[in-house]
């Protein structure tokens, strides 16, 4: 009956403060309504205004030492306005966006001081004084010693127990605390020492921690809750103060108490991005903390004596002595069809201006990767578009592809044109930006947008300006994303640019976890790094749903070097790699593949039979090119037979160069490689090829439109279909 007394007299609290506060609520907001509504103003103002404006109308602030008052501020907004208008469109969301979560802020701070004020005046004050008996008896009945408070009272005699309150506690309650206490860690012939502290800033509530434990039964626990759905909820109207306020109001009518059980842990030293810690003895590898100031970070190193974390914001605003809390989950992301055509950093949040996510799932960015039973064999194809690796170097859905090659050699334009052509495909594409910089990945994005790919493609961008800790964990999100879409039975291609550099920010974490470095000063799980993120890239069998990740890792190597530590780590990993050869490139074969150190594992498995039939000899032949001009380069006597490989050899190379974002369609690939393997260009010039590239395929489409249509079939051409395409391409090169 005492219980239901509180509860009857609490909700009567509640009707009160609602009823008769919510007007004193509403006149306490209204100076600063109206303030953050002319911020909110402005900001819109700026978004909707056109740009651009004379440079003259931009004003520095030192030129208005003579204005003061209502015009000086004028005059300084309309200065910044104009500053703002020679952004882009995406740079002024991106402020706006700002100004509104600087908004919602501020709001919270004035609505946690009023919330102080009403809760310390009668008859609030009496009312939650009097719910201390019933907060006490619904805690002790949830209190237990966790593994944690086990281990540590191993070697301590006592565990230490501390009671905060908001008011001031009769003694009975103190002495009931102290009994159940004592009587729990008698159990295991451990002692205590209870502590009772009071604390305004609770507001209202009791607070009993033991040991790492909390028990958190305060107003202030309920608020930091609100805080952080406020956070997280988007604006979706023009008076974003209206809503809050609104929300607030009817989340008090409705207000239930209620335990939050959590850990809270110490920190001890915090520098270059890293946090070492003390307490939380049950936390796991990869859990989230939380810390006073709000940064977040994530546990990567477990000692007996402390806790390593890396810090995903700015660890400058993190102090030593100050408190840190489990949030209880791994790191995880945002999954689902609401990224596609966002840019997201490391952990999820949209970085592009375009507003909130509307994500319904996470997942973890790190998980077991497929079994073997739950695979399958490499067998459908992924076309790149691109002629020299869809007919050389094939790549299938599932397979781990390398593309490896020094710096400016085209390792991104491939993998751009590989998303490209996955358009109408039924292909989700996701782009892992690593270290790369602001604008570079604004220009990658701006190039998928002009080719109508963004709309099945995510970028996740870790920039150079960001901490390590970010760029370590962006391919294993990406990754996260792509399995949503893998374990839903679709297919997904994800490029990783690159791991070079991820492999440099985790030398770099470790370093700073105080890890032994190894060769090149990398850890010694470098190799299991890039092994437990790769082997999460699959062709799912029938009976988990059939869907695939397709990964296209990027290396960066110096001076050609592929035999250097990370290079030969992920090409033990992969399925095989595509290399790019500065000296191919500054001769101007573009794509620069090296046919002799470029292998596809899966092979002729992921081609079509028409390609594979095609392409069957075009290794063999580049190779013997490769090889006679590298030998003739230095004599001037030739016989017929090698004059005549050299050529042929020379328009096979012509006819494998390929501009950016031209992908090209299986059927079409295979017949440019058939005409001129059958010598039907022999007459033309090597400036000439890409001329005749285009006459063939107009020609084919124009007057052989069921031969074409068979071609798209990717079936094996038989010895009718062969005299066909051979008639075709007489009569093409007499009519040329």
């Amino acid at each position: 009956m005492e219980i239901q007394y509180v509860v009857i007299n609490f909700l009567i609290l509640v009707g009160i403060l609602v009823l008769f506060g919510r007007k004193t609520v509403i006149g306490i907001f209204k100076t600063r309504r109206e303030k953050i509504d002319r911020d909110l103003d402005w900001a819109e103002e700026v978004e909707n205004t056109p740009p651009p404006v004379p440079e003259e109308a931009v004003l520095e602030e030192e030129d208005l030492n003579g204005k003061n008052g209502a015009a000086q501020e004028r005059a300084l907004a309309s200065a910044k306005v104009a500053q703002m208008q020679s952004f882009g469109d995406r740079e002024c969301r991106e402020i706006h966006r700002k100004m509104i979560e600087k908004t919602k802020t501020k709001f919270y701070q004035v609505m946690k001081e009023q919330v102080k004020e009403v809760f310390s005046k009668e008859p609030y004050l009496g009312r939650m004084q009097a719910l201390g008996e019933a907060q006490i008896d619904e805690i002790l009945s949830r209190i237990e010693l966790t593994p944690g408070d086990m281990t540590y009272l191993k070697y301590h005699d006592v565990l230490y127990v501390t009671l905060t309150s908001a008011f001031p506690l009769k003694q009975d309650l103190v002495r009931k605390v102290d009994e159940a206490t004592t009587k729990l860690l008698a159990r295991v012939g451990g002692k205590t020492s209870l502590w009772v502290r009071e604390d305004p800033e609770l507001i209202g509530g009791l607070r009993l921690r033991i040991g790492d434990t909390v028990y958190d039964y305060t107003v202030a626990e309920e608020l930091y809750h609100y805080e952080k759905s406020i956070s997280r909820a988007p604006i979706t109207t023009d008076e974003p103060v209206e809503e809050v306020l609104s929300e607030f109001l009817e989340k008090a009518e409705n207000f239930q108490p209620k335990i939050h059980v959590y850990q809270l842990g110490r920190v001890m030293q915090v520098s270059d991005g890293i946090c070492w810690m003390d307490g939380l003895a049950d936390i796991m590898y990869g859990e989230v903390v939380e810390f006073d100031c709000g940064e977040r970070g994530m546990v990567l190193d477990i000692q007996p004596d402390r806790i390593g974390c890396v810090i995903f914001g700015e660890y400058e605003n993190i102090e030593s002595g100050s408190r840190v809390r489990r949030v209880g989950r791994i790191a995880s992301v945002p999954v689902g069809d609401a990224l596609l055509g966002r840019v997201v950093d490391a952990i999820g949040n949209p970085v592009d201006g375009e507003g909130y996510i509307y994500a319904s799932e996470k997942r973890p960015i790190e998980c077991h990767a497929p079994a073997i039973l739950d695979r399958a064999p490499v067998s459908r194809p992924l076309h790149t578009g691109i002629k020299a690796i869809d007919s050389l170097v094939p790549i299938g859905r599932g397979q781990r592809e390398l593309i490896i090659g020094d710096r400016q050699t085209g390792k991104t334009a491939i993998a751009l044109d590989a998303i490209i052509n996955q358009k109408g495909k039924n292909t989700v594409c996701i782009y892992v930006a690593i270290g790369q910089k602001d604008t570079t990945v604004a220009e990658i994005k701006d190039k998928l947008q002009q080719n109508g790919a963004m709309e099945y493609t995510t970028i996740v961008s870790a920039n150079a300006s960001g901490s390590a800790a970010t760029q370590y964990i962006a391919p294993f999100s990406g990754t996260a994303m792509a399995e949503y879409f893998m374990y839903s039975g679709r297919d997904v291609l994800i490029i990783y640019d690159d791991l070079s550099k991820h492999a440099v920010a985790y030398r770099e974490l470790s370093l700073l976890l105080h890890r032994p470095s190894g060769r090149e000063a990398y850890p010694g799980d470098i190799f299991y790094l890039h092994s437990r993120l790769l082997e999460r890239s699959a062709q799912l069998s029938e009976e988990m749903g059939g869907g695939s990740i397709t990964a296209l890792p990027i290396i960066e190597t110096l001076a050609g070097d592929i035999s250097a530590y990370i290079p030969t780590n992920v090409i033990s990993i992969t399925d095989g790699q595509i290399f790019l050869e500065s000296e191919l490139f500054l001769e101007g074969q573009r794509p620069a593949i090296n046919v002799g150190l470029s292998v596809s594992r899966v092979g002729g498995a992921a081609q079509t039979k028409l390609m594979k039939q095609m392409s069957a000899s075009l290794r063999t032949r580049l190779a013997q090119y490769r090889e006679l001009a590298d030998f003739t380069q230095f004599g001037t006597d030739m016989d017929e037979d090698t004059k005549r490989i050299l050529d042929s050899g020379a328009r096979l190379m012509e006819a494998l160069k390929q501009g950016r974002f031209r992908p090209l369609e299986d059927w079409k690939q295979a017949l440019l490689l058939f005409a001129v393997s059958e010598g039907y260009a022999e007459n033309v010039p090597l400036e000439g090829m890409s001329q005749f590239e285009e006459e063939l395929f107009a020609f084919f489409e124009k007057a052989r439109g069921s031969l074409v249509e068979t071609l798209k079939t990717g079936k094996k051409a038989d010895g009718a279909l062969l005299d066909e395409i051979r008639t075709a391409l007489g009569e093409f090169t007499k009519r040329s």
